[in-house]
């Protein structure tokens, strides 16, 4: 036979659902990690400023959700869900599923990019393999100088 018991939480007053002080702590100290970590990677150039602004709106909203702890509750029982932390679990998903539709659209359009540099490279290579290419001129001598405006 299986036997449950309840544990006791550090707060009596929490009902389900609700953040404790130690979770409202907990994402308070997330969110901020996160906004440190983004700000340093866009300082030693290591994250994209397009890809920053959307990490850095990740980090405000995980900071707006630890000061604003019952924001998530309304947002909950505006969708009709019963369970808090499922709403978020259910927008980190939907928000995931943004970011790699995203990546998969930027692979595709780099890998294009990629083809078509390779096609021009090795027109290139051919053309300097019979001899006849210089860089900036063609095949019959350099190319005229450009005219100022």
């Amino acid at each position: 036979m299986i036997r449950a018991t309840l544990v006791a939480t550090s707060d009596p007053s929490a009902q389900i659902g609700e953040m404790t002080p130690r979770a409202h702590v907990f994402v308070a100290l997330a969110a901020v990690g996160v906004l440190v970590f983004i700000v340093r990677l866009v300082r030693r150039h290591g994250l994209r400023t397009k890809y920053s602004l959307l990490w850095i709106s990740v980090g405000v909203a995980l900071a707006t959700l630890a000061v604003f702890p019952d924001l998530l509750t309304i947002v909950s029982e505006l969708l009709g869900i019963y369970y808090p932390p499922a709403t978020l679990l259910l927008l980190a998903v939907g928000f995931l599923f943004l970011v790699v539709v995203h990546f998969s659209w930027e692979l595709s359009r780099s890998e294009e990019r990629i083809r078509v540099l390779a096609e021009e490279l090795a027109l290139l290579r051919e053309r300097t393999e019979r001899g006849g290419a210089t860089v900036g001129g063609s095949e019959d001598g350099p190319a005229p100088p450009a005219a100022d405006h």
